[in-house]
């Protein structure tokens, strides 16, 4: 998913589901800068202390994706969460939808009301859980399995906008990232970059929500090739929104200081709103328009703007200038650097082998 979904639709959903302003700009600023924290950085302070900043992405063309071990510290925990099913431990890497590893995060996460970094964690937890309804089929680890027959793509849906919009993604990835990969790595690494890591092989494909598509895997040793079966992403992604919304609401009803009783919406009133705003074909700007202009329309029960997205770098200019780690801890940033940290140790070292998956 991409910005118009990691923040405006769930900003959006957290305030159908009765949570103040400040709550769903706070979760969702969070579940989009997964996205956006792509650079680690060391901070030695005046007074002795530090502080250690882990990646929680990577641009595309980042020579960083192609190492294993980092991968599994960003890709895994952060945007494939494993699937488990299947009898290979590549199979089991592979991210399913709504899985019930997702929701035994889910489970953990929401009671945990009583750390200074749970909405932060909130937020990082509502990118993770939106990724499964994404990036299904794929895992976060370079493999032969995430490989897909380049001439085996199909789209239901495919007016001719939309055939439109799809070529144009495919020439702006190559274009903006081609060049790059071939400067940064061999032929023979770009490819498995591009095509066996995630979903590389199929593009931006799986983040446009309008979109009804499918295609081949190429053959995995003697299973021989399997086919994706149709891919309607205005379900799943409404689906994600149904589920994000009932777990925002039960945030508000055990937490009445992030409750807004004014805002609250039953799913069954903005249903047909929502999917509206999902099965509009355009690039992502007139996405985020279509969420912006539902929120001024009344979406929330009061006619409102969603609060453009910042991303929370500025804290770490203002951060560096800190005496201390102590000064540091009251940014924002600072509080999504612990939630990133818990998260990355939660989900590598104690939900993935409770299931058996010792990913690191």
């Amino acid at each position: 998913m991409q910005i118009d979904f990691h923040y405006y639709a769930t900003y959006a959903m957290a305030r159908c589901a009765g949570l103040t302003q400040e709550v769903a700009k706070r979760v969702a600023t969070a579940a989009q800068f997964v996205d956006d924290n792509a650079c680690p950085h060391d901070i030695e302070f005046p007074d002795g202390s530090s502080l250690s900043v882990e990646a929680t992405a990577h641009h595309v063309a980042d020579i960083a994706n192609i190492d294993t071990k980092d991968q599994r510290d960003v890709w895994v925990p952060f945007h494939f969460l494993p699937g488990n099913q299947g009898e290979s431990f590549t199979e089991k890497l592979i991210c399913q939808k709504d899985s019930e590893i997702a929701k035994q995060m889910l489970d953990h996460y929401l009671p945990q009301s009583d750390k200074d970094y749970y909405l932060p964690l909130i937020g990082i937890m509502a990118h993770v859980y939106a990724d499964t309804f994404s990036h299904y089929g794929f895992s976060g680890v370079s493999s032969r399995r995430n490989r897909v027959e380049s001439h085996s793509f199909r789209f239901r849906n495919s007016g001719d906008e939309v055939k439109k919009v799809t070529q144009l993604k495919q020439q702006n990835f190559f274009a903006k990232y081609g060049n790059q990969l071939i400067r940064n790595i061999k032929s023979s690494v770009a490819e498995d970059l591009s095509g066996a890591l995630g979903h590389g092989a199929v593009l931006t494909y799986p983040d446009a929500p309008y979109l009804e598509w499918r295609f081949d895997y190429e053959a995995y040793e003697e299973e021989g090739a399997k086919q994706s079966g149709w891919r309607d992403n205005k379900q799943t992604f409404l689906e994600y929104c149904q589920k994000m919304h009932a777990l925002f609401g039960q945030i508000a009803e055990s937490n009445p200081d992030y409750s807004d009783a004014d805002a609250t919406s039953q799913w069954s009133d903005i249903e047909n709103q929502i999917l509206g705003i999902i099965a509009v074909r355009a690039e992502k700007q007139e996405r985020i328009k279509a969420w912006q202009e539902a929120a001024q329309a009344g979406l929330f029960n009061t006619s409102e703007t969603i609060p453009e997205y910042r991303d929370w770098n500025s804290d770490f200019d203002a951060i560096k200038e800190c005496q201390g780690a102590h000064e540091a801890i009251k940014y924002p940033l600072y509080r999504f650097y612990q939630a990133a940290s818990y998260h990355r140790w939660y989900v590598l070292r104690q939900l993935l082998p409770q299931h058996g998956l010792a990913v690191r």
